[in-house]
């Protein structure tokens, strides 16, 4: 007998749902995927010539906790891009390199919600719109998902003060993704002190996805693990505590294919995550992981890529400026098109415009008799200019 809840809880992957959606539909010659968050830039060209040169150690089991090198180098990043100190971070102890950042939010479901809290069923937060794997984290650990809408009316960031004490009460879980997957939406540290504070006063564990941290328009947000070692009363012995958050090269270096992020954060938890991974999880290749070390360590790549990301919005402010609610977004490489019915207008995009996108209903639940992301389409800014500029064009010629 197969697990009902991977029948009775989990519907079809959004992008199973877009396939058939519009299935009837003629395929365009000549069409512009833009339904999918993967990069189409180019890996840097000195981590490929480092996972060629290591192929040689693809004989060789790789380390469940990482290499030490590409956990020096993970905490090395860390203390440049949220100025901590030399010393807080311990690579041996707050950080574990993963399988991606999804391998991560998906294991801290498995990690951090028990049998019962309280007596009653968990209780596991998750914003929404949201990343589908969160959804999947909370209901495989037998976690009751709590849907917290995240709309234009709260800027796109969830109300935790509305939550009543009772379910705080049973909570094990927060979910928070900053910058937010689809809206783009910052938390600033004030929002992150606080909810650090709401989920360490009822025993929560605050798991915080970073993975669009690098692609941002102004300002760099604000992170998980600097907000709270500035708010630090432990005498440092565990600033992090009840806080983990996640991170990828899939954004930051346009290397989606390497699978190659970490967590970081409160000790014990990490210790849980790597006892995890010891039992089931992926290991990743050596010459991945030595790869991945020498990204976190170089910043102008980086730097070229969000570069790149700008243009792109700008050229979108140009066009869209006043088409569906046009916004630029403090982060992420996401347009979130206010377009009255979201499905319909996605099979217009692909009937008549050849552009593939992905309805913001797909990625969200009904919630109070509310599906926050009906009126919406997701489009993915990640074709090179010219093919975005086509693209964004016809979009404005059809809305």
């Amino acid at each position: 007998m197969m697990n009902p809840r991977l029948e009775s809880d989990l519907n079809d992957y959004p992008f199973a749902r877009l396939n058939a959606l519009i299935a009837d539909l003629p395929a365009p010659a000549q069409p512009i995927i833009m339904s999918v968050g993967e990069p189409q830039g180019p890996v840097p060209q000195f981590a490929r010539d480092i996972v060629t040169r290591d192929l040689a150690l693809a004989n060789r089991y790789p380390p469940n906790q990482g290499t030490p090198d590409l956990c020096a180098a993970i905490v090395e990043w860390l203390q440049r891009r949220y100025a901590i100190g030399s010393g807080v971070l311990d690579p041996a102890r707050h950080v574990l390199p993963l399988a991606g950042s999804k391998e991560g939010v998906y294991a801290i479901g498995t990690v951090a919600v028990p049998p019962a809290r309280h007596g009653e069923q968990p209780v596991v937060m998750i914003p929404n719109p949201f990343y589908q794997v969160y959804l999947g984290a909370a209901v495989l650990s037998g976690g009751a998902p709590m849907f917290m809408n995240a709309d234009a009316g709260n800027g796109f960031l969830p109300d935790f003060d509305s939550v009543p004490a009772d379910v705080w009460r049973r909570t094990a879980l927060v979910y928070l993704c900053s910058p937010g997957n689809p809206q783009g939406a910052m938390a600033r540290l004030p929002y992150l002190q606080k909810l650090i504070e709401q989920c360490r006063r009822h025993g929560a564990v605050l798991a915080i996805d970073e993975c669009y941290a690098e692609i941002y328009n102004e300002t760099a947000p604000a992170g998980g693990l600097q907000a709270a070692l500035a708010m630090d009363e432990s005498g440092g012995r565990n600033p992090f505590a009840n806080v983990v958050v996640f991170h990828s090269l899939s954004k930051r270096s346009n290397a989606a294919g390497l699978r190659s992020g970490f967590v970081a954060g409160d000790p014990h938890i990490v210790a849980m995550m790597l006892r995890w991974k010891t039992y089931g999880g992926m290991q990743i290749p050596l010459p991945i992981q030595n790869a991945s070390a020498a990204l976190w360590r170089d910043e102008p790549h980086a730097v070229a890529i969000r570069d790149g990301y700008r243009a792109r919005f700008q050229l979108a402010k140009s066009i869209l400026h006043n088409k569906g609610g046009y916004f630029t977004p403090d982060g992420g490489f996401f347009l979130w098109l206010n377009v009255g019915d979201g499905e319909a207008v996605t099979r217009k995009l692909w009937a008549e415009g050849g552009i593939k996108v992905l309805p913001g209903a797909y990625l969200a639940r009904e919630t109070d008799g509310v599906n926050p992301g009906r009126r919406y389409i997701r489009v993915a800014l990640v074709q090179d200019l010219e093919t975005t500029r086509t693209a964004l064009t016809r979009i404005a010629e059809l809305l």
